[in-house]
């Protein structure tokens, strides 16, 4: 029996990346699972996870409101239940911020961090109602700590991550356990948009190093996290943020390892 087995899951940015790996993942471990994402068309991960379960995929921005509230009604006619939520819709966005446009400010912010709690508020109402659940939202190292350029998108993620902290106090008594998976590097398609044009080669290898494990994440890491967090394993477990980051955020290289022979 899975880990997972008679949980309802709903999983934001279903259609690719990390959360096409959550959705399979969790569908592995015996979740029935409700997609939800700007796509129709979402990519293998999805369509091998629909396979495994029960498997609704909806369409809609997690920036629409009335929308949101339609799909989690919709989950809850279908499955009769929520057990357990993950928030992997996001966009990159940054810049320097005297060169970043407000509506671009707005449209990173709007996405990775209202989307978050848009989500949340009218997910929340079904677990008071059923005695509890686990809501898992997908931050970033960049919401950790600062990187070149950031700005609009490591606020944001910054902002899941203190989000997150404020839902694990307000719904604890109730049964709510809430905590961010803050993923390094990963390669999804959201990475390769960026580090895939010409002149991104060297960026990307420095990247690349910077992990202490020295490759980037694949969204299948990320997804494991996220079921732990989400199933019974973690039920001590709320309030984190948990980095999963090859080693990213460990610390500095200088060249020390490579004198002791450790590389």
């Amino acid at each position: 029996m899975g880990r997972l087995h008679g949980r309802v899951a709903f999983i934001t940015g279903a259609g690719s990346g990390i959360g096409a790996a959550c959705a399979l993942r969790f569908a592995e471990e015996g979740a029935r699972i409700a997609g939800f994402d700007l796509t129709d068309k979402p990519l293998e991960d999805w369509s091998r996870a629909a396979e495994h379960t029960d498997a609704a995929f909806l369409t809609g921005d997690v920036r629409d409101e009335t929308r949101l509230q339609e799909a989690i009604a919709d989950v809850r006619a279908r499955f009769g239940r929520l057990d357990a939520v993950v928030n992997a819709a996001g966009v990159a966005g940054g810049g320097a911020v005297h060169l970043t446009p407000a509506e671009e400010w707005d449209r990173v912010v709007d996405i990775n961090l209202k989307g978050t709690f848009l989500v949340c508020k009218h997910a929340i109402p079904a677990m008071i109602e059923q005695g509890g659940g686990s809501i898992v939202n997908i931050a970033s190292v960049e919401g950790l700590e600062g990187t070149e350029g950031g700005s609009s998108y490591n606020a944001s993620k910054g902002g899941v991550v203190l989000l997150t902290r404020n839902m694990a106090m307000d719904y604890a008594r109730k049964g709510i356990r809430v905590n961010a998976v803050c993923p390094g590097f990963i390669d999804t398609p959201m990475l390769r948009g960026v580090f895939g044009v010409p002149g991104m080669e060297e960026l990307l290898a420095k990247v690349v190093e910077a992990h202490q494990l020295g490759r980037l994440g694949q969204p299948v890491e990320i997804a494991n996290a996220a079921l732990f967090l989400a199933s019974d394993e973690a039920s001590f477990v709320t309030g984190q943020a948990l980095a999963v980051d090859g080693g990213f955020t460990a610390g500095h290289r200088f060249g020390f390892a490579r004198m002791m022979g450790l590389e």
